[in-house]
This record gives C-alpha cells, structure tokens and sequence, in this order.
C-alpha cells in the first residue's frame, strides 16, 4: 500500500509518500480502507519531534491519528461492526490506503467521508477540555484561537451545555465564530480590553493556538489553574496545565455521533489534500487560521 512517513524528525519536507506492508487488525481492533484522514496540529508536532506526552516515536514512522473508511478486516474479539461499515474512528498512521483503528463508530448518514475524517480527535480534545478545565453550565469560558477543528468543537459544545463562549480569531473568521454561537472579537493588539468588553469574569480559558497568550488568559480567569493549553509547551512555566494526546476515546466517538445527529455539531472542511500532498497540508495547518478542518484524501 501507500503511507505517508517519515524516518527523521524536521520541518514538511521530512514527509514522503512510500511503498509499506499493509497492517492487520489484531484482537479489539478494525482495519479499515481509508477513504480520508483528518490533519490535527498534533500530526505536525509528533513530526518536528515535540514531546507531546505520547508514547516514544519510533523511525521511521507514520503520520495521522484520525480517519474514514470502509472496514474490511475486523479483529478478535470485536463485536457490533463488520466488513463494509462506513466508520470513522482514531488509530495510527492514518495518512494511508489501510489504517487500524482502535477506536471507531458508524458515520452519520448526513457526513461525507472527508467530514467524517474532521471529528475524532477534536471532538476528544474538545471534551476533555471541557471537563478539565471545569467551567460548567452558566459560567463563561474564553478561548484563544476559536476557528480551528478543537475550537469549532469547544464552541458548539460548550454552548448546547448552557456556557457562554467567548472567542478571538482572525478578522476573517469572525463571523463564522458567531454563527456557532459564540462572543467573537480579533486577536492582536488591544485583544485583552476588546474581550472584557464582551463580558466577564471569565470562569476558565483555552489556548488553542500557541500565540503567547498565557499571561494574559491568567490574569482575565485570575487563576493559573483556570487556564488550559494544547499549544504552548511552555504553559507549565505559568503554571498552566498543558494537556497533550489522550489518545482514543470510545465514548467521545458515541457523543460526536449523537451531536451529530441532531443537528447540534458540524465542523467544515475547508480544504483536502492528496496524499502525495500530505507536506502541504502540514505547512497550511501550521500557518494558523483555519475555518473547521483540513483533511487528507485517500
């Protein structure tokens, strides 16, 4: 089959497409053949050799944690899918004609396969962060960098659960921020007195985006340990959680279908790649600003 890896640790253009032995579904696991692969900023640092708190990368290796497809080898064990289902789900080294995954569900019927390939991960960040940060129904919740796949999450989340949202993104990303229900204003300069001017006390914050942001998401909460970052590996320097890959999560897979499914979570796709143009997906997702997703089509 064909994959994307890598056998050293650099900047997109350590990324090759090559010939690989296709994997087997073992016990508790699906094969699946992939009809897209979800691109998360995680893929991007696990490829500049970031310490992101997962398990040790071994090279060469390959990329992707998210996808869609087709399943056509089901492992020991497993139960409630077979060979033909449409599913979507988290495993490894997606960006390939064949991935195993290890968590999964069925596809909505409303979903595409490059829509399908956009949930996983962020959907499981979205929530844990949710829940790790702790702001809870009528409370408000300001999060840095809101455009992206996680944020597009956090936002309809947090709102279906009675939170009030606030959020900064680029000039041409706010409207899209209000469509999802959120308080919307521009990063940059002047960014902090533009958001307490949305509202306030702020129960809890999220920095989604790695701008430099701490600081300033501690002092609106008032509290370091009301602030959680995916981005800024320096988050602890502050006193900050940095919460990094939880890897895959049933349970988060059953509530992005239910959400779903009721018209209560959509996250665009804003552009696919090839898989011969995985490089170049890697370089847009790390230039920032992204509406909903970017996947990889297989």
């Amino acid at each position: 089959m064909k994959k994307v890896s890598f056998a050293e640790f650099g900047g997109p253009d350590v990324l090759h497409l090559v010939d690989a032995e296709e994997p087997h579904a073992g016990p508790g696991r699906i094969r699946i053949a992939v009809r897209a692969a979800g691109v998360n900023p995680v893929d991007w640092r696990i490829r500049e050799g970031q310490v992101l708190g997962a398990h040790p990368v071994e090279l060469p290796a390959g990329v992707g944690l998210d996808a869609s497809g087709v399943v056509d080898q089901v492992g020991e064990g497993v139960e409630g899918v077979a060979i033909g289902d449409r599913v979507f789900g988290e495993g490894a080294d997606t960006y390939a004609e064949f991935a195993v995954l290890s968590a999964w569900a069925r596809m909505p019927e409303a979903l595409t396969f490059e829509e399908a390939a956009g949930y996983p991960s962020v959907v499981e960040t979205a929530l844990r962060l949710i829940r790790e940060v702790g702001v809870r129904p009528g409370q408000t919740l300001l999060v840095s960098g809101a455009s992206g796949g996680v944020g597009s999450a956090v936002l309809q989340i947090a709102r279906e659960r009675g939170i009030t949202v606030v959020g900064t993104a680029g000039a041409a990303n706010q409207e899209y921020l209000r469509s999802l229900g959120a308080l919307a204003t521009t990063y940059g300069e002047g960014w902090v007195e533009r958001v307490r001017g949305l509202g306030g006390p702020f129960d809890a914050a999220l920095d989604l985006a790695g701008s430099g942001v701490i600081p300033q998401l501690v002092a609106l909460t008032g509290d370091p340990h009301r602030v959680l970052s995916i981005a800024d590996l320096g988050a602890p320097g502050f006193g900050v959680r940095f919460s990094g890959v939880a890897g895959s999560v049933p349970d988060a897979l059953a509530e992005a279908v239910d959400l779903i499914s009721r018209g209560k979570l959509h996250i665009p796709v804003e552009k696919s790649y090839a898989l011969a143009d995985a490089a170049a997906a890697h370089i847009d997702s790390q230039a920032g600003h992204t509406r909903g997703r970017r996947v990889v089509v297989v």
